[in-house]
Parts: C-alpha cells; sequence; structure tokens
C-alpha cells in the first residue's frame, strides 16, 4: 500500500484495480510506525524518483530484506543457511547516475527538468533533489533556465547525469541539430558550473564531449587499487559507495585463490573481473557488449592487470568454449541468468556468487541451482544500492 508502512493502522482509497488484486494509498495514518519519519525532499509525493522518504532506513532495509527472504521460500522454494548483515550506505546524495526527463510547458513557466511525477507520463516540478550528489542538484534550476534559452528546448528530452570520482557529465539528448549559439551557452554553462558536456544527437553510441573536448570518468575501487574509466552512458552501478562495499563482500564470499579460473559473468566494465585478477585469480569476463568488453580490456591494461575479456552471449550460448570453472561470479541483468544456470555442467564450479537487482529472478535462478544442480544457497543478503525506492540489490553464495 502506497504511503503505508507495516503495522500501521490507515485509511486508503483504492488508485487502481486489478482483476486479482487493487492497489491502495494511504491518505490518513491513524496509529504510527516507529519507523515514520518526516520526508525530507518538498517534492516527495509527488515526484516518482523516491517512493520510501517517508521510512527510516532501517524500516526501509528490513522490507528489502524481508522481500528477499519471501521471493527465496516462495518463488525458488529455498532458504539461505545464513543471512548475511544488511550493506548500508549513504541515504542522500548517493546517485551517480540518473536520467533526468526534460519537458517545456510555456504554461508552468518554460523548461521543466527532473525526474517523472509518480504514476505520471508529467516531469515532477521539480527545484531540488536530494539523491543526487548536491552539486548536480544545484543544478536544477539553471539547466531549466538553459534549456529555455535554447533554440530548441521543446527537442530536448532527455539530459543524463554520469559522476565518477573526477568529473561530473552531463549528456544533452537533442532531436534536432543545435545552432552554434546553442552550443556557446552550452560551453558556458558547463565552463561556469565546472561541468562536462557531451552531446548526444541519436543513440547512445552517438554520444560525445562538447565541453571539454577531452572528457574521461573514472572511479576508484581502493581496495583492490583499482581504477576504473567509463563513458557517461557505459553501465556503471547508481551509487558508487556501496558499489565499493559491494565488490569487497562478493570478492571474500568468491574467496578467488591464485591460479584458480574465475569467470566473471555479465562483466561490464570489470567491475569485478578487476577485483578478481587483482587477487591473482586467472579471470576471464564475459559480456554480449562489445563495447564494454573493449572498455573492460583497456582498464585491464591500464590498471597493469591480466585478465581475459570476450564478447559472449550468456542468454544463448553456455560456458563450454572456455573450458571449465572453478568458481563464477554471476551478476547479470533484470531478466536473471535462468538459461546460463541451467546449462552448467555437473562437475564444475564450486562455488558461485551471484549479484542480483531483482529478487524474483535471482530466486527463480535459485531454485535451478539447489534443486536441479546440486548446489546448497549457503548465504544471501541485501544491499542498500537505492535508497528510498523499492529496488533490491542483494547477493547469493552457492556451494555444490
Amino acid at each position: 500500500m502506497e504511503g503505508a508502512l507495516p503495522r500501521e493502522q490507515v485509511t486508503a482509497q483504492v488508485v487502481n484495480r486489478k482483476s486479482k488484486y487493487e492497489f491502495l494509498k494511504a491518505t490518513s495514518i491513524i496509529q504510527e510506525s516507529s519507523g515514520r519519519r518526516t520526508p525530507r525532499c518538498p517534492h516527495f509525493g509527488v515526484c516518482g524518483g523516491c517512493l520510501t522518504q517517508h521510512a527510516d532506513a532501517r524500516t526501509q532495509m528490513a522490507a528489502k530484506q524481508r522481500a528477499l527472504e519471501e521471493n527465496l521460500a516462495r518463488i525458488g522454494k529455498v532458504r539461505a543457511e545464513t543471512m548475511l548483515p544488511i550493506v548500508y550506505g549513504e541515504e542522500w546524495g548517493y546517485r551517480r547516475r540518473a536520467r533526468l526527463s526534460v519537458r517545456h510547458v510555456a504554461s508552468k513557466g518554460g523548461a521543466m527538468v527532473g525526474f517523472r511525477e509518480r504514476r505520471s507520463t508529467h516531469v515532477a516540478n521539480m527545484y531540488e533533489c536530494h539523491v543526487l550528489p548536491p552539486k548536480l542538484s544545484a543544478l536544477i534550476p539553471p539547466l531549466r533556465e538553459l534549456v529555455g534559452s535554447l533554440s530548441i528546448p521543446d527537442r530536448i528530452p532527455q539530459i543524463e547525469v554520469a559522476v565518477g570520482d573526477n568529473a561530473a557529465v552531463l549528456v544533452f539528448r537533442h532531436l534536432l541539430p543545435l545552432t552554434d549559439d546553442d552550443r556557446r551557452r552550452l560551453e558556458e554553462f558547463a565552463e561556469g558550473h565546472k561541468i562536462h558536456i557531451w552531446l548526444q544527437p541519436g543513440g547512445p553510441d552517438s554520444a560525445k564531449p562538447l565541453h571539454p573536448a577531452k572528457s574521461e570518468l573514472y572511479y576508484d575501487l581502493p581496495e583492490f587499487g583499482v581504477r576504473i574509466a567509463f563513458g557517461p552512458t557505459d553501465f556503471t552501478q547508481v551509487n558508487h559507495a556501496v558499489n565499493r562495499l559491494l565488490v569487497s563482500r562478493a570478492v571474500r564470499l568468491l574467496d578467488p585463490r591464485p591460479g584458480e579460473r574465475i569467470a566473471d559473468l555479465f562483466c561490464g566494465l570489470g567491475n569485478f573481473s578487476l577485483p578478481l585478477a587483482k587477487m591473482g585469480a586467472q579471470v576471464i569476463g564475459l559480456e554480449g557488449s562489445r563495447d564494454l568488453i573493449e572498455r573492460a580490456r583497456r582498464n585491464a591494461a591500464a590498471n597493469g592487470l591480466v585478465a581475459q575479456f570476450e564478447v559472449h552471449d550468456l542468454f544463448k550460448k553456455d560456458l563450454s568454449a572456455f573450458g571449465r570453472f572453478d568458481k563464477l561470479l554471476i551478476d547479470p541483468p533484470r531478466e536473471g541468468a535462468i538459461d546460463l544456470v541451467k546449462s552448467l555442467p555437473a562437475d564444475w564450479p564450486r562455488r558461485i556468487v551471484y549479484v542480483s537487482c531483482d529478487t524474483a529472478t535471482l530466486s527463480r535462478d535459485a531454485g535451478v541451482l539447489v534443486h536441479t544442480k546440486g548446489f546448497r544457497l549457503v548465504a544471501a543478503g541485501v544491499a542498500n544500492m537505492f535508497p528510498h525506492t523499492a529496488h533490491v540489490e542483494s547477493v547469493a553464495v552457492f556451494e555444490k
């Protein structure tokens, strides 16, 4: 129920009906939970970016852990032998990636920049955002003015935000060509606010830096002495601080030993591969995106690490072409890795660490690993990767 917390008594109204259930919204609170707090953001309730600011961190994370446990039991028919301690992180200013919608609405004073309204395609009328880094939150009002000053304010549908440890980038998606005056205004904005601006006239591959001409991003994993370069449209975790903690946990759980053959599946830029290689393992990273594989190879070289990266469609092909592995790290997209886990041979690997952004597909795949492939679900837990949202990041460990 939207707006209500566990064990609260509320009055509510139906906001949407389905054939077998209804969506409710709390209209008043009769008896409050001890976990309730006043939302920090003035746009809470209208903006769809955050849905649970009215719950404190412990209440939010207890609900996410409960969701993981319940899905494992209901969908996978499995139970973890140990529940890992929750990985907490900063609640505010954590969001290093965001896709801000842009809409020019003359009746509301011009351009609006922000997340979409809750249950709506309209752009929320925002002037600040507490989950963005403070510097980026402060740019929302000047961005509104900037978009309104351009020659095509109604043909800029989004501004993508990407923040590294060294710089922040705004990627302007534009559906029509920009004028020389538009480019000048954008360059002046970049210079004045000490931010990088890229332009994207087409798909993600069309994104190129405008100012400065040389624009690079990276994030560090200090525990492993690894630096990972990335482009502003590449996939990286939203929360870099929690990503550091999650990588640390995953590597400890996998326990790589020198000489072991380990496959990092859906490896992306090398977020897990490079720390595993740093520990002395023989690492092969597999990923369907050629661009990400090329960047992962460059990251390995830049860090002086030996790791193999290959393009491989993990939704259609098994791992037989790469030989036997002692251990696997699996970090799939939301769809999970059902075909992959079904194709695993009977005699390897000994251990799997599975990182997931969807407890339902993790639970489905866990059921196959436990009931069909002969693994034990040794441990599972959640990480606070997305505070104030319903998204759950989790990690699970399986052993033969």
